[in-house]
């Protein structure tokens, strides 16, 4: 969740009621949390670490979070939590008093029932890092169950996502090999099932996007358990979208047709947040007549215009940066027949997107960069298609020629 967390990675400054959005939207979402509980009548919450921003973690933040404890208890729902990387036991703590139904899993596994009646009935085994840095597979502490349904609450990479700190790394398989029947997991943003049964294992990713490469809905899994079959139902509770919208201008004749597109593609993302305010950032790319003027008299004008009718209640869109990939037309063709060396590489280029066997002598270059000892665990899985190879052959094509073709206003 981590709560408190600030919005990064803004580019601009934003007024001041966005701002205050902002810095109330990881609270906001866990208010979403705590109603969804509610409404929904949940045996438990489950919270697989990182429910702060920082070790260090605000004293608001932990007013809240107990706060949203509180009403689940009050409600006769229990609550189970672990820690992670970010919040690990180490860190500072204000010393509150968390709700008789919590349970807050400390530095070795432990097993606690969902139902203290019943406890045959269904089991929670968690475990929290004691300090920042864990680099053990704590998944091999999973080792002893004792009810019908299990489930382990975990704070880890699974499978070397390369996309986040290598926390208590494990694999699926070793998760496989615990008696748990779900894996309750933290730490990946993003959300993803790794598995769906036997055992189900389960990242529901963060609760609230905080900054542009975590786009998209973001929530909790509401999951119901009948047999022992976990079903699944991803529920939004985010308060705010980021979005990337790319807008090619080689149609455009005017900056007016330009205003409009733009205008229509930030309406668009907005309508489809699903009531929620948005952050967008908008990629202008392709070749066309509006390139001339884009490049002399800049984006910051359309940025204005935008913001502008942001609007002062409800649901606001907000432009964040519109980055500029555009270039000139070109008239490959044209270029192609020319007698000099831009025409020798249109042509160049042409014959070698058409040629098998050229094409298999790059394919076979580009495995071996690709497979080097150095770069093979990053790259390994994305060695070109022959569909992919054309495009990037083309946009190297594109790029040489709009750097020898260029036009008066172009270096």
């Amino acid at each position: 969740m981590h709560l408190d967390s600030p919005f990064s990675g803004m580019r601009g400054e934003a007024p001041e009621r966005i701002a205050d959005t902002l810095h109330e939207a990881t609270f906001d979402a866990y208010d979403n949390i705590i109603r969804l509980c509610l409404e929904e009548r949940v045996d438990a919450l489950l919270v697989a670490g990182d429910i702060y921003d920082g070790a260090d973690r605000s004293l608001r933040a932990q007013l809240r979070f107990v706060d949203g404890l509180q009403k689940l208890e009050n409600a006769g729902i229990r609550s189970f939590i672990c820690h992670g990387n970010h919040d690990p036991l180490d860190g500072w703590e204000a010393g509150l008093d968390l709700p008789r139904g919590c349970v807050r899993f400390g530095p070795d596994v432990e097993g606690k029932p969902v139902f203290p009646r019943e406890p045959e009935r269904a089991m929670v085994y968690g475990i929290s890092y004691p300090k920042r840095n864990v680099s053990e597979n704590l998944s091999m502490r999973f080792t002893e169950t004792r009810s019908e349904f299990s489930i382990g609450l975990l704070h880890a990479n699974v499978g070397g996502n390369t996309g986040h700190d290598s926390y208590a790394p494990c694999t699926v398989d070793d998760l496989a090999m615990a008696d748990i029947d779900y894996w309750a997991l933290g730490h990946v943003h993003t959300r993803q099932i790794l598995r769906e049964k036997d055992p189900a294992v389960v990242y529901p990713g963060n609760t609230q996007g905080r900054h542009p490469n975590e786009p998209g809905p973001r929530g909790v899994y509401l999951v119901e358990v009948d047999e022992g079959t976990p079903r699944l139902e991803f529920r939004e509770m985010d308060g705010v979208r980021w979005k990337t919208l790319s807008l090619d201008i080689g149609e455009l004749d005017e900056m007016q047709d330009l205003i409009n597109a733009v205008d229509s593609k930030a309406g668009s993302a907005l309508e489809a947040s699903g009531g929620r305010s948005v952050i967008v950032r908008i990629n202008l790319t392709g070749r066309g007549r509006l390139h001339r003027t884009l490049r002399r008299e800049g984006t910051g004008g359309i940025l204005e215009q935008i913001n502008r009718s942001s609007g002062s209640s409800g649901p606001w869109i907000w432009c964040d940066d519109i980055s500029l990939n555009t270039a000139l037309p070109i008239d490959r063709e044209e270029v192609a027949r020319q007698d000099d060396f831009t025409g020798y590489l249109a042509r160049l280029a042409a014959d070698l997107r058409a040629n098998p066997a050229e094409l298999d002598k790059l394919r076979g270059s580009l495995q071996e960069l690709y497979l080097k000892s150095n770069a093979s665990p990053y790259l390994r899985g994305y060695l070109p298609s022959d569909g992919k190879l054309q495009e990037l052959l083309a946009a190297a094509e594109d790029g040489c020629l709009a750097e020898l073709v260029g036009g008066e206003d172009d270096s």
